[in-house]
């Protein structure tokens, strides 16, 4: 025991030391021994994909292209006030907003009744893409759609009557008629109207109508609506629009282009209108300012008969009239730069010096003039005051001239380049690509659960997992395909098979599982040499791996080498080797051990010479009871004075505690494990159930072993050679 236990202590940790290599043989070989499942999945996907492919919905792209430049006049003959006026840079970025804008987008609305919503009505899923692969396409067009204001939203079915004359009928959820029409004539009723522009479906086709709020249908527009700059700060904008219908989206592009360029030009109007009705306002006010001053100079002429400026005052004045002039201009100037930047701004700043150092001069010819006769200072006045007045009202008049011509010629500063025009061939889906992504996305998810199902299985896949915790392999039973079958036979007739069909080694004696249970008996024959005595017992950790085939074909080979051989059927659960051999289930051995039968009532002779058998029995209620009856333990000695070689088939150890009951009595005991299902965390953890109750597990049998390229890259693929003689009968 104890050696065993270093065994396994020395053998994990080879385990371990090995646990992060990764074996890129096994890898391959795993792959390959799940080829066809990979291959199926990559085909179902692959499959998918092209219908996909060929059944969505085509969505065609339209594109168009606008300019956007530097804003100007377009009179070089204005003058620069006028021309800085107008003068701006309008970024793109600005541009873009404005376009997606609810201003621009909500025109198109309009114009375009897109709050209303209609589509076909076809077979879930595949209907719409078989409808269009046989030309059997479904489309509407509605230009105006009203419903009441206090409806709930709702979806309305429009249903083709006759399609000769274009009638229809329009239906609420309830299927209530709401309305009935016909193509190009306004439908009206019921406080709803319906104007159908075109139907292109057959009769008894229906569509479904919604109606949107503006704002929805907006928000919509902008989802699909891409707006961007070509190249950097090269004012070009490429819009585009994707859609079904290649005709209705560029429609609503050119229409979107259209809305937008009307807006930039109105904006541009704008602004020379409003200084337009500026200068108009203040108007009247300096022409009448200019007669009161004209008025009081006549008057005072008249009074003072004509009196004349020398030349000094009359030098005075021409640079009074300058300095007021600039000032005027300044004050316009000023008008404008406020509405462009603070007060903190150069070129604000820069005007406001300017402005003080006019009115320092002013003020110092101000005091000039008071050193003047009183009848000169009055005359410089008063014609000062008609000469600058007379200027203001010319300046003004110039600027209402120009403000005329400005907005009369405002062309805007946006170009339309390219008007939308729809591409010929889908953008989307992309067949090619997507039949690809689909092979290959059906690949590597195959390949995942595949790896992901080997990862989380850790079934034992060859000798050396079993070795490695320290237990012996006396055999690996290759998987006989000859078994497999007969098992199908048996389920299919649900019934017994005769005794030459259901075992293995008389049936099929050449079978390569046969020679490895031969093997197994020459095993047996130096294992149970030192033993306690010749029974030797078959159990496993769990049900279903094949314990009754190994016990019940290595005793009919044991039979066959002349030895006197018994084999006992231990599992009164559901033990069946009653079936293998095609006998009565009883008396067996529960109605011996509950003493309804003596020992030699349950023993029955078989057709295969040498070989004994004592079936399960009745399945009773206690069977682990009554394997502790002192009855068992007489039985099994005198099995064991009278056969030569004593087998005992068992229920699995981490089942039911029958097994550690049994091995009490047996000089061998040997588990059995399946191939690719039993894990070493079982194996081990039955060994330790073994080693608790006292029995040395002795070795381990491997069964059905298949031939796997796992295996086989693995090193292990020796074990399904076959030899068989060149002649068989």
């Amino acid at each position: 025991m104890t050696v065993n236990n270093s065994t396994h202590k020395e053998s994990s940790g080879h385990a371990s030391s090995h646990s992060d290599v990764i074996d890129l043989g096994k890898l391959f070989g795993i792959l390959l021994d799940h080829r066809w499942f990979i291959i199926i999945t990559t085909f179902i996907f692959a499959v998918l994909g092209v219908s996909y492919a060929l059944l969505a919905t085509p969505i065609y792209k339209t594109d168009a292209l606008i300019q956007v430049e530097q804003k100007s006049t377009g009179l070089p003959a204005l003058n620069s006030e006028m021309t800085d006026l107008f003068d701006t840079e309008s970024p793109a970025a600005t541009e873009i907003e404005i376009l997606k804008s609810r201003m621009v987008l909500g025109e198109t609305v309009d114009n375009l009744n897109l709050t209303t919503v209609a589509s076909g009505n076809y077979f879930p899923i595949v209907g719409k893409g078989l409808s269009r692969i046989f030309g059997d396409s479904q489309h509407i067009q509605i230009s105006r759609f009203d419903v009441p204001d206090m409806t709930e939203p709702q979806a309305y079915t429009l249903t083709v009557t006759a399609q000769s004359v274009g009638s229809f009928v329009l239906s609420d959820e309830n299927n209530n008629i709401i309305l009935e029409g016909k193509v190009g004539e306004l439908a009206q009723g019921n406080d709803y109207s319906l104007f159908v522009t075109n139907i292109e479906a057959d009769d008894n086709d229906s569509f479904t109508i919604r109606k949107i709020s503006r704002l929805d249908a907006i928000q919509n527009l902008q989802n699909d609506l891409a707006v961007s700059e070509r190249g950097k700060q090269t004012g070009i904008l490429q819009l585009s629009l994707t859609g079904e219908n290649r005709v209705d989206i560029q429609a609503i592009l050119n229409d979107i282009s259209q809305n937008y360029f009307m807006q930039n030009v109105a904006r541009n109007s704008a602004e020379a209108e409003s200084s337009l009705a500026f200068l108009k306002k203040h108007l009247p006010s300096v022409k009448e300012q200019l007669n009161d001053a004209e008025d009081k100079l006549n008057q005072y002429r008249q009074t003072n008969e004509s009196v004349d400026l020398n030349m000094e005052a009359q030098s005075t004045l021409d640079v009074m009239v300058s300095l007021e002039s600039q000032l005027n201009e300044l004050t316009f100037k000023e008008s404008d730069i406020s509405k462009l930047y603070t007060k903190n701004h150069p070129a604000y700043q820069s005007l406001l010096s300017k402005r003080k150092t006019l009115l320092t001069e002013k003020a110092r010819l101000d005091k000039r003039i008071e050193k003047l006769p009183k009848t000169q200072r009055e005359i410089l006045r008063m014609t000062r005051d008609v000469e600058v007045n007379q200027q203001i009202y010319i300046q003004l008049l110039n600027k209402v001239q120009e403000l005329n011509i400005v907005k009369a010629s405002t062309v805007g500063n946006v170009r339309i380049i390219d008007g939308a025009q729809s591409f010929t061939q889908a953008v989307k889906p992309k067949k090619p690509l997507i039949a690809v992504l689909a092979t290959l996305l059906g690949g590597m998810i195959s390949v995942a659960l595949v790896l992901l199902k080997t990862a989380m299985h850790r079934g034992i896949e060859s000798p050396d997992e079993i070795e490695d915790i320290g237990l012996p392999v006396y055999a690996s039973i290759p998987l006989s395909s000859w078994q497999v079958n007969t098992e199908k036979k048996r389920e299919k007739r649900k019934g017994n098979l005769p005794i030459e069909q259901s075992i293995l080694s008389i049936a099929n004696p050449t079978d390569i599982s046969v020679e490895a249970l031969r093997s197994l008996r020459t095993s047996l024959h130096f294992a149970m040499m030192e033993a306690k005595n010749n029974i030797l017992m078959i159990s496993g950790p769990g049900p279903s791996l094949g314990k009754s085939f190994i016990s019940t074909n290595i005793a009919t080979v044991i039979a066959q080498s002349s030895q006197k051989t018994l084999i006992i059927g231990a599992d009164m659960r559901k033990g069946h080797i009653h079936k293998t051999f095609d006998c009565k289930v009883s008396p067996g051995l529960s109605e011996y051990l509950s003493g309804q039968v003596e020992m030699n009532e349950i023993i029955q002779s078989l057709t295969i010479d040498n070989l004994d058998c004592i079936t399960r029995g009745d399945i009773p209620p206690n069977p682990s009871e009554l394997l502790m009856h002192p009855r068992f333990k007489a039985l099994l000695d005198w099995c064991s004075e009278n056969y030569d070689f004593v087998l005992v088939d068992t229920p699995p150890i981490l089942a039911v505690t029958d097994a550690a009951i049994i091995g009490q009595h047996v000089g061998t005991t040997l588990m059995v494990g399946r191939f690719d299902k039993t894990t070493v965390k079982e194996t081990t953890i039955a060994l330790q159930r073994f080693e608790q109750n006292g029995i040395n597990v002795k070795g381990f049998i491997l069964n059905a072993m298949e031939a796997k390229a796992a295996t086989a890259y693995g090193g292990y693929g020796y074990y399904h050679y076959e030899y068989k003689s060149d002649t068989t009968k």
